[in-house]
């Protein structure tokens, strides 16, 4: 873990997307966050140690998935599936599937493993699995404001999480999907899906992956822009409970975390968001191969 003096920052951003609003001052006290994110072979560490099943692993409950045949409700996870050629962007569910039998040890079906990816984050794991995990490791899960403050490496208000250029030099900075999404992806510096954790540069504190390769859950309950404390005034027994619920998509009763960081998957194109100020609403039951998470620790 490395060690980051608290401070206030710039938070957000105008230049993007409207849940990046609006640009406020955030404080924020000192903490230890993971260099990377948790890998395939630390989270195998901790099943072997405690025993435990993940979300995907578990039956669905029909009570989440009503009018759905309960023969269907199969424990599974989502699985990214390029398209045969372009398709309307604003459709994701013609590149998202779900599939039975996914889990984080096989991300893409049960056919497939991570045996041969130990260094690579582990992906597949719900918001529910993540906790679970930082417990075991004697950590919690950052701060929506945490993981910003880290991924900005110390530059206020930049765009990237190494400066305002996308390419310095021409290089490039982290594992971003290349070609034409969803269907054409020539690999980041020869990856196409998850690299192993440090493959690319570190920011400015010495922290990797804190953009790209894969999105990472906080604690943060997702709201279409974001809370400025001080100024919106909630009671503070009530604050949670009403964002969990205010944070739930239409019709559904699970709350929805923010994440942070973007992925692999993520395409000037279609999802611009491997910056630091970039979030992402993801319900908290559900695993996709493109989420993991990183671990922090008060200091």
């Amino acid at each position: 873990m490395i060690r980051l003096d608290g401070g206030t920052f710039r938070m957000g951003s105008a230049e993007f997307y409207p849940d990046e609003a609006p640009v406020h001052e955030r404080r924020v006290d000192s903490f230890e966050l993971d260099v990377h994110p948790v890998t395939n072979e630390q989270f195998a560490a901790f099943v072997a140690d405690t025993g435990y099943v993940t979300v995907a692993e578990r039956p669905l409950d029909p009570v989440d998935f009503p009018g759905v045949d309960p023969a269907e409700l199969m424990p599974g996870g989502m699985v990214f599936t390029p398209t045969a050629g372009p398709v309307d962007l604003r459709d994701w569910r013609q590149w998202w599937r779900w599939q039975a039998g996914a889990s984080w040890a096989h991300p893409f079906g049960p056919e497939s493993s991570v045996d041969d990816k130990p260094t690579h984050p582990v992906v597949q794991v719900s918001f529910e699995d993540a906790s679970a995990y930082a417990a075991w490791a004697g950590k919690r899960l950052p701060t929506e404001a945490e993981f910003e403050f880290a991924a900005r490496g110390g530059l206020d208000g930049a765009r990237f999480a190494w400066g305002d250029e996308e390419r310095p030099g021409g290089r490039l900075m982290t594992n971003q999907w290349q070609g034409s999404f969803p269907y054409r992806n020539t690999g980041a510096g020869g990856w196409v899906g998850t690299s192993p954790v440090m493959t690319f540069p570190a920011n400015g504190y010495g922290l990797f992956d804190v953009t790209g390769n894969v999105w990472e859950w906080t604690t943060e309950f997702y709201t279409p822009r974001h809370v400025v404390p001080g100024v919106e005034a909630v009671d503070a027994e009530a604050r949670p409970n009403l964002l969990a619920a205010a944070s739930a998509e239409p019709g559904s009763r699970i709350p929805r975390r923010v994440l942070k960081g973007g992925s692999h998957l993520c395409s000037p194109e279609y999802c611009l968001r491997y910056r630091p100020s970039a979030r992402s609403p993801q319900a908290e039951d559900t695993a996709m191969t493109h989420i993991g998470f990183r671990c922090a620790r008060d200091a």
